[in-house]
């Protein structure tokens, strides 16, 4: 199944959705710039390397986190491919709007650094001494997805199946597409438990702990409105306040 776009548009201009995508096209043409090891260093110096995050807890939680804090944020806009940053970027853009839209601008850039380090610290958990660097921004766009899953669930879903060389496209509720898409997240991360599994250079935990973190975080994020009264005219209206 491939998302096209949903059916809700965005009121405001998603200027965080735009911006965060440009930084990662940037990061990424940048990246491919340079000759092949030098990228090799690089994705290894700013990717997020579970095992060395847990060898510096040997020299307490404190050390560890200010030191490899870096490595998680900057992982998050690295890619491995032009398929792999195509296909988040993509993502980003079609749900990203739409969360911003809720929660404002700078909420939606502090919700979705945090997804992408609840997203890293859950791969990490599950794969304590890999010392193979994890990049992209799939962790933290998982969070914007499970936002959209708890705040648009009736949203419809312009999805394209393609059928042979027949394209079928059809639109399925937001609270379908992105349920199963989460549980097809979950099956593959618990195979992986047990052994390799197709796509298993996939951080597979890593987009399940950054749905869920959006799903039982985002209402700490949305704005807020306060009702006014106006005795004079007698109507009801509303202000945003943050």
């Amino acid at each position: 199944m491939i998302p096209l776009k949903d059916t809700i548009p965005s009121r405001e201009k998603p200027f965080m959705t735009w911006t965060l995508i440009l930084i990662n096209v940037f990061v990424f043409l940048y990246q491919v710039s340079m000759p092949q090891e030098a990228a090799q260093e690089f994705v290894f110096r700013y990717g997020f390397v579970p095992e060395r995050f847990t060898q510096l807890l040997s020299h307490g939680f404190v050390v560890a986190a200010s030191v490899s804090i870096w490595s998680i944020i900057t992982s998050m806009f690295l890619h491995g491919s032009w398929m792999h940053l195509i296909s988040n970027m993509w993502s980003l853009w079609l749900f990203g709007d739409n969360v911003e839209d809720r929660v404002g601008h700078f909420r939606f850039l502090i919700f979705y650094i945090l997804s992408g380090i609840a997203a890293a610290l859950t791969h990490w958990f599950f794969n304590a001494n890999s010392p193979i660097p994890t990049v992209g921004a799939s962790g933290a766009i998982s969070g914007v997805m499970g936002a959209y899953f708890l705040m648009f669930p009736l949203s419809r879903i312009v999805t394209l199946i393609p059928l042979g060389f027949i394209p079928i496209f059809i639109e399925i509720p937001a609270i379908f597409f992105l349920g199963i898409w989460f549980l097809s997240q979950v099956s593959s991360g618990i195979l992986e438990l047990f052994g390799p599994v197709f796509g298993s250079g996939i951080a597979w935990w890593a987009h399940i702990g950054g749905f869920v973190f959006g799903v039982l975080t985002i209402n700490m994020f949305k704005k807020r409105y306060r009702r006014y009264h106006n005795f004079f005219d007698d109507e009801i209206f509303y202000y945003r306040y943050f």
